[in-house]
């Protein structure tokens, strides 16, 4: 998905990399909405899960949605997140997050996106960021019309 932003370079996003609870989770349980709008977008853009499983939750919470889950507690491959964007290349990923271990995979990705939602946001992390917002819906909203994008990110 190629989105051109007037004064920048133009985002080539292939990858969307979501951190688990906090982003689109809360409490272990996925946030309602979530799995519908990932698999309905999945033809547009690979969705990615990338977790320690705090609340030992995340495969059951996934089992039907369309995503690549990688489990940081049981991972032999990647030590960490930033591990896995470079698997999968920061130029093409746009991740999600809102805790201190989300700080360094936010600032590497080609876009990064904090939420504040029931959890907060560590302020290292929002400062990290590239775009604040206040649901995982807006992320959603941005993939489904890019045009919000240019309008936040345009110079």
């Amino acid at each position: 998905m190629i989105i051109q932003i007037p004064g920048r370079d133009s985002l080539d996003l292939k990858h969307v990399i979501f951190d688990y609870n906090g982003t689109i989770a809360i409490d272990g349980k996925l946030i309602k909405g979530v799995a519908d709008k990932i698999n309905q977008l999945s033809h547009q853009i690979e969705f990615h899960v990338i977790t320690a499983d705090t609340y030992g939750t995340v495969e059951k919470e996934l089992a039907s949605v369309n995503c690549q889950l990688i489990n940081l507690s049981k991972s032999k491959e990647y030590q960490n997140k930033t591990d896995y964007l470079a698997f999968l290349g920061k130029d093409n990923t746009l991740s999600v997050g809102n805790g201190f271990n989300d700080k360094a995979l936010l600032k590497q990705s080609v876009l990064g996106i904090s939420l504040i939602q029931d959890e907060g946001v560590c302020v290292e992390t929002l400062m990290a960021s590239d775009i604040v917002c206040k649901s995982i819906m807006d992320v959603f909203a941005y993939i489904e019309t890019p045009n919000r994008l240019k309008a936040t990110l345009r110079t």
